[in-house]
């Protein structure tokens, strides 16, 4: 089995046991410290988020440098000084996010948030405890890029869901047996971040091999990838922004309790996402090293093969929670006012996710080819473009009117991506892109559920649709896996491998 099969398959199997555990915990947390609370983890979830926008490219240079280095003889001692060399400003950073977090609690408790039940003074101090969870994880993201562009995917799927089951299972176990409070809940967040940061740090130096030199602060090793890590820089700030204006604007105009039901319907419109990164993560360090050998023949057959995968992983899911939202969050919930409010949420998320899933892999090709200076011109335009819809939609309509718009501005956002992506790092494929990767693909699937939707709408019983609509899932994959070329070829070989790796018996 080929390196990036390999870590195609421990990613897929990390990240949907992580995101399997988000999914179940989260109605858990919900019990114990009600909907406007959870409204609270939303807000910590956001500033997490937007606060990668202080890493300016340090996190994409690595992952880059560390793929493109390790495909060159001669540069392990390089590999090491550039490690050190971004570490020390990534963790100076991340002290004076927990500075800015803790000075400014007293702000973002009483004049930003709009709380109902909850004391301010313990929304003052649980937002203290979130600042400090926050710059003992915002390092992670540093650490899990250097695997990634190492490709020691196996080994970080392995600590990623490790940890992911050591925060939620202890996340229940603290607000069950010592105190169902946000207080509780956050203190568990500072221990399990400090944890997971320490691990990834310790295992990222252990996989660069030693040189017997002790690894320094390199100037010019910064220097000689500025100009990539400015541009990277800026499009991840520009793209964060986009991912979380929704909430920045909505966190202030909402009060926390309906915040909470948006966050609720994000989390179950966005739990697909968890589908894309694994995919994109094998890939990238691939496309890196074609790039560096010039290889555009291997380059192209590489980029259409992911991308229709990526169609059949993400287009059933995403359909499937298009076309049975309320029966999903019914399931979920098990509460029907919930299920009632967040249901139409979760539909227009859904499509904003999955328009956007679906460029992920051209963004990475533009950004293995290290053309980032469209990309950051393109997402800053859509930023002030989203802002503006947003607001002017949560005036007018409500949070439905900022889903809405949500959805607009990724349509238009996505399809001049992939135009200028497709124009500049593979030119005249844009057609096949269309067509094959994922005009195929979205018929298909869109067939599967909606024939779906049509024989299971008379049913009433809430488990007997469960079982309906994971059978109806199961067919969407099986028949979007068939619509694509590269993906049935890909399961052929694979059929046949088996039978000849099969021993007959006469």
């Amino acid at each position: 089995m080929s390196l990036i099969k390999r870590n195609v398959i421990a990613n897929l199997a990390g990240n949907g046991w992580s995101a399997l555990l988000s999914i179940i915990v989260i109605p858990v947390y919900i019990y114990f410290i009600g909907i406007e609370a959870y409204g609270l983890i939303g807000i910590s979830v956001m500033f997490f988020s937007l606060f990668s926008i202080l890493d300016m490219g340090m996190t994409v240079t690595l992952g880059r440098e560390l793929a493109r280095l390790s495909a060159l003889p001669g540069k392990v001692q390089e590999a090491r000084d550039l490690v050190r060399s971004l570490e020390i400003p990534v963790w100076l950073i991340a002290l004076l996010l927990g500075t800015v977090m803790i000075t400014a609690s007293h702000t973002i408790a009483h004049d930003w948030l709009k709380t109902g039940k909850l004391p301010l003074q313990t929304v003052q101090y649980a937002v203290i405890l979130m600042g400090v969870s926050i710059a003992l994880q915002w390092p992670s993201s540093f650490y899990i890029s250097g695997l990634n562009g190492l490709q020691h995917q196996i080994l970080l799927n392995a600590i990623t869901a490790g940890m992911a089951t050591f925060r939620c299972i202890g996340t229940i176990l603290v607000l069950w047996l010592i105190s169902p409070t946000l207080n509780a809940f956050f203190a568990w967040q500072i221990l399990a971040s400090f944890v997971q940061t320490s691990i990834l740090a310790l295992f990222l130096w252990e996989k660069i091999p030693s040189t017997g030199v002790k690894s320094q602060f390199q100037t010019s090793l910064l220097k000689g990838t500025w100009h990539f890590t400015a541009g990277a820089g800026g499009s991840s700030i520009a793209g964060l922004l986009i991912s979380q204006m929704d909430k920045i604007i909505l966190s202030k105009l909402l009060s926390l309790e309906m915040f909470g039901y948006y966050s609720l319907a994000s989390t179950a419109a966005t739990s697909f996402s968890r589908l894309i990164s694994p995919l994109v993560i094998a890939v990238y360090p691939r496309m890196v090293q074609l790039v560096a050998l010039h290889d555009t023949v291997s380059l192209r057959r590489l980029y259409h093969v992911s991308c229709q995968l990526m169609s059949v992983i993400i287009i059933p899911v995403s359909l499937i929670m298009v076309f049975f939202p309320k029966e999903i969050l019914l399931i979920w919930t098990q509460d029907l006012l919930t299920a009632q409010k967040t249901y139409l949420i979760m539909v227009l998320l859904t499509i904003a996710t999955l328009i956007n899933g679906l460029s992920h892999l051209s963004l990475s090709l533009q950004y293995a080819n290290g053309r980032v200076k469209a990309i950051f011109f393109i997402s800053f335009i859509v930023m002030l473009v989203m802002a503006v819809t947003i607001y002017a939609g949560t005036k007018m309509y409500g949070v439905y009117g900022a889903a809405v718009g949500l959805v607009a501005v990724h349509i238009s956002y996505t399809l001049s991506l992939i135009h200028i992506i497709h124009r500049q790092s593979l030119p005249g494929e844009l057609g096949l892109w269309y067509t094959q990767d994922v005009g195929r693909p979205l018929f298909a699937a869109l067939a599967v559920t909606l024939i779906g939707r049509i024989i299971l709408d008379p049913i009433t019983n809430i488990w007997i649709m469960l079982i309906g609509i994971l059978v109806t899932a199961l067919v969407s994959i099986i028949v979007t896996s068939m619509s694509t070329l590269e993906v049935r070829r890909l399961f052929i070989q694979y059929i046949n491998g088996f039978r000849e790796r099969t021993p007959h018996v006469i």
